[in-house]
């Protein structure tokens, strides 16, 4: 599925992207929630992993989440 087609089926779509990029991953709930239940949030994830996007609340992870996932990956590959 392209960036643009799954993007637009994501619960993010038409909220203020400012939530998406919180000050801290404390503060970053809110954006989570959203994307908890969202029926693209995989494929999310894997387009903020693939891109490194080292910004904001992707796929329901935050920067630190995300980072995580990179070493653990890196780790088993």
């Amino acid at each position: 599925m392209e960036f643009s087609s799954w993007r637009e089926q994501g619960r993010c779509r038409g909220v203020d992207p400012e939530l998406f990029y919180p000050p801290s991953d404390e503060e970053a709930e809110v954006a989570i929630a959203i994307c908890r239940d969202c029926t693209v949030r995989e494929l999310c994830l894997e387009y903020a992993l693939t891109a490194r996007e080292k910004l904001g609340v992707w796929g329901a992870t935050t920067e630190r989440d995300r980072r995580r996932i990179w070493r653990k990956r890196r780790k088993s590959a």
